[in-house]
C-alpha cells in the first residue's frame, strides 16, 4: 500500500472555497466531482445519492463520462456490488481491482473498463446523504493513503456544502411561497380599496373579472351570478373570449358551478371527463372551450351569489395549481362582499340602507388600508432585502419572521372565508347532483 504526501494545502483551500462558495445544489454536486478528480488524479468520479429509506441509490451523478456514452449505458446503477457495500457499511473503501473483488457486480455492455476503486460516504446534517466514488487514476497507478485522506476531507466539505445549499434552496422555495401569499393578500386588499363605496354592479364585476384573471394568469375569467335556483347569468367575461356571451344564461343544474356552490369550495377541472361535464352543462354550452378550469364559489353571509370560472392558465399551463386555487379563493372573498353590496343597493334603492352599507364597506376598506396593507408592504421589503443580501442565514431569519407576521393576516382571511362560505343552497336536488358527479369533479392535488 503506497503512502503519498497528499495535495498542497493551497490546493485544498482553493477546492474548499469552490465547493462551499455556491448555493445551487446541482452546481455543488458538479464541483465536488470535479474536485475529487483534481485531488486524486482519478479518471472517473460519481456520486450516488440515497433514497429516503437509505437502502439504494435514487440518483447517480457522474464526471468523466460524456453524454453520449452515458445514454448508451442505459439506466444508472442503484447500489449493487461495491456501490452497495458503501451503502451497507458507510466507511471509506479502497480496492486495487474492482473485477477481482468478491462483491464485484460487473459492468453493463459498452461500459469503459475500470480497475482501481475508492469510495467514501457523504454525511449531511448527521445523516447519510450518499457516497462519492472514484475509479482509475489517469497515470495508471493505484489509489493511495493520501488519496483516501484527501477524499475523506472532500466528503466532509461536500456534506457541509450540500447542507448549506439545501437549506438555501428550502429558504428560496419558502420565500417564493410567501411572496405569492403576500401578492394574493395585497390583491385582495387592493380590490377592497378600489371598490370601497362602489355600488354599480356592472363596474364591480368588470374589475373583479379583470383583476382575478391577471392574478392567476388565466386565459379568461368568467363571472356567473345566480339569478334564481335554476339559472346563472354570465355577468362578465375578461380575457381572450367572445364578449357576446356577456348577459347570456346557463342552467345551474348539472354544472360544475352547482357542485362548487353546494360544497362551498373550489373545483379544479383538468381531466377529460370533467371538461366534458363543463362543455355539456356549463359555459361550454355558450361556445367557451378550455383545456382546464378553476371554479371558485362566490358567497356572502352564507348566501351563494355565483362563481368565478377561470379558464386555461397561460404561464406553465393550461392546468391551474393548488396555489392558484388558494389565491383565487381568498380573492373571491372581497369580490363577493362587493357584489353582495351592489346587489343589496340595487334591490333597496339608493336609500339609507345602501348608504349605510357603502359606509360600512368604506370603513372595512380603511381598516384594511391602515392595518393590513402596511404590514404586507413591510413584509415584501424585508424579504426583498434579505434576498439581495445573498446570505442564507439572513434569508432564513427573514422567512421565519415573515411566517410569524403572516399568521395574523392569514387567520383573519381564513375566518372571513369561513364566515362567507355558503352553508348550502337549500335545494335538496343539489345534494343528489353532488353525489352523482362527485368522482369526476374531485379536486386534483
Amino acid at each position: 500500500m503506497t503512502t503519498g504526501t497528499g495535495p498542497p494545502e493551497h490546493t485544498l483551500l482553493e477546492i474548499a472555497r469552490s465547493v462551499i462558495g455556491d448555493l445551487d445544489l446541482e452546481i455543488v454536486l458538479g464541483r465536488v466531482l470535479d474536485s475529487a478528480r483534481r485531488l486524486t488524479g482519478a479518471r472517473y468520479a460519481a456520486m450516488g445519492i440515497l433514497n429516503d429509506s437509505r437502502t439504494s441509490l435514487a440518483r447517480f451523478v457522474t464526471a468523466g463520462i460524456d453524454d453520449e456514452l452515458r445514454a448508451q449505458l442505459g439506466a444508472p446503477p442503484t447500489g449493487h456490488g461495491l456501490l452497495g457495500e458503501l451503502i451497507r457499511d458507510p466507511r471509506p473503501l479502497r480496492v486495487a481491482s474492482v473485477r477481482r473483488h468478491p462483491r464485484s457486480y460487473g459492468f453493463p455492455a459498452g461500459h469503459p473498463p475500470m480497475e482501481g476503486f475508492l469510495g467514501v460516504p457523504i454525511i449531511v446534517a448527521g445523516e447519510p446523504f450518499g457516497n462519492l466514488y472514484l475509479t482509475d487514476k489517469e497515470d495508471g497507478g493505484a489509489f493511495t493513503d493520501a488519496d483516501e485522506k484527501a477524499l475523506v476531507l472532500l466528503g466532509d466539505l461536500a456534506g457541509v456544502a450540500i447542507d448549506h445549499a439545501r437549506r438555501y434552496s428550502g429558504s428560496e422555495a419558502q420565500r417564493d411561497e410567501l411572496e405569492h401569499t403576500v401578492a394574493a393578500l395585497d390583491a385582495t386588499v387592493s380590490l377592497a380599496r378600489l371598490l370601497a363605496g362602489q355600488t354599480d354592479l356592472g363596474v364591480i364585476v368588470e374589475l373583479v373579472a379583470k383583476r382575478g384573471r391577471a392574478l392567476i394568469s388565466a386565459r379568461a375569467l368568467v363571472i356567473e351570478l345566480l339569478r334564481d335556483d335554476d339559472v346563472l347569468d354570465v355577468a362578465f367575461v375578461a380575457g381572450a373570449m367572445e364578449q357576446s356571451v356577456n348577459g347570456r344564461q346557463v342552467e345551474l343544474k348539472g354544472s360544475a358551478a352547482e357542485i362548487a356552490l353546494q360544497r362551498g369550495r373550489p373545483l379544479r377541472l383538468q381531466d377529460e371527463l370533467s371538461r366534458a361535464r363543463m362543455s355539456d352543462h356549463g359555459v361550454g354550452r355558450l361556445g367557451l372551450q378550455a383545456q382546464a378550469a378553476l371554479v371558485v364559489p362566490l358567497a356572502s353571509g352564507g348566501r351563494p351569489l355565483g362563481v368565478l370560472v377561470a379558464l386555461d392558465r397561460l404561464e406553465a399551463g393550461p392546468r391551474f395549481t393548488a396555489d392558484d386555487e388558494r389565491v383565487l379563493e381568498a380573492f373571491a372573498v372581497s369580490a363577493a362582499a362587493s357584489i353582495a353590496t351592489a346587489q343589496l343597493v340595487a334591490s333597496q334603492g339608493e336609500g339609507r340602507r345602501g348608504a349605510a352599507t357603502a359606509q360600512e364597506r368604506a370603513r372595512w376598506a380603511r381598516k384594511l388600508d391602515d392595518e393590513t396593507l402596511p404590514g404586507l408592504v413591510a413584509l415584501g421589503l424585508g424579504l426583498s432585502e434579505a434576498r439581495r443580501s445573498g446570505d442564507a442565514e439572513v434569508l432564513c431569519a427573514a422567512v421565519d419572521a415573515a411566517v410569524t407576521a403572516l399568521e395574523d393576516e392569514r387567520d383573519g382571511l381564513h375566518a372571513l372565508i369561513a364566515e362567507l362560505r355558503p352553508r348550502g343552497i337549500g335545494v335538496a336536488r343539489l345534494d343528489a347532483r353532488a353525489q352523482q358527479w362527485s368522482p369526476p369533479l374531485e379536486r386534483s392535488g
